[in-house]
């Protein structure tokens, strides 16, 4: 098979327009077209820096990046996680379309095979992007004075029997120094005390944090 061939069929094609069009998102990023600086930012231990969209203000990449927090892509621009991620997925995708899904007999069993193939890869890719960024987050850190929101993406933990939509508290660290916090969850959870989880979201009417457990450490 030719990498023409790899790239533009089944499943190899759906990461590759991706792909593409995140190659197009940093060229014109480099011609100064797109400010790289501008694009949400996927906060940790880091404050809310200069230039970085307001979550609150933005509901769906809210969730969004509550959701790749959680899945350990926090700390960099939402840019930057999503590219490093759909590489990883767009590598093994086309690793496994080309030493695996070439030995399967007919079309009909390739076709659900590459499903299958997309799935795995997409799944297994978040470990290994999440060991990537680790070290990159460095980069992208701006300080400045800590705000509540700025415990958003911030690891804590649990210090009350369990965690409700009404109730729960647990300790953060905040730049050295253990704060509790009031946190809340949707039910059911596995939070209980001594529990690990990370911070998703603020609430500045009811001043209390969103918390989901911490995923496995792989």
């Amino acid at each position: 098979m030719t990498l023409w061939q790899l790239l533009s069929t089944f499943p190899t094609a759906v990461p590759t327009v991706f792909l593409a069009v995140l190659l197009v998102y940093w060229l014109m990023s480099i011609i100064g077209l797109v400010d790289v600086g501008d694009t949400l930012h996927l906060h940790t231990d880091a404050g809310h820096g200069h230039g970085a969209h307001d979550l609150h203000d933005l509901p769906d990449l809210h969730t969004l990046a509550g959701y790749l927090v959680a899945l350990g892509l926090g700390g960099v621009p939402l840019s930057v996680a999503a590219s490093v991620l759909v590489f990883c997925t767009w590598l093994s995708t086309a690793l496994l379309h080309q030493y695996v899904l070439a030995w399967v007999p007919t079309d009909t069993l390739r076709m659900a095979a590459g499903c299958g193939v997309l799935l795995f890869s997409g799944a297994m890719s978040i470990p290994v992007a999440a060991r990537i960024l680790q070290p990159l987050r460095g980069l992208f850190v701006k300080h400045a004075a800590r705000t509540n929101e700025s415990l958003v993406g911030q690891d804590c933990r649990i210090t009350t029997q369990s965690v409700d939509p009404g109730f729960g508290r647990a300790d953060v660290d905040a730049h050295g120094v253990s704060i509790n916090i009031r946190v809340w969850a949707v039910v059911p959870n596995a939070l209980a005390k001594g529990s690990k989880a990370i911070i998703v979201a603020y609430d500045p009417v009811n001043q209390q944090y969103e918390v989901q457990a911490a995923p496995a450490v792989f």
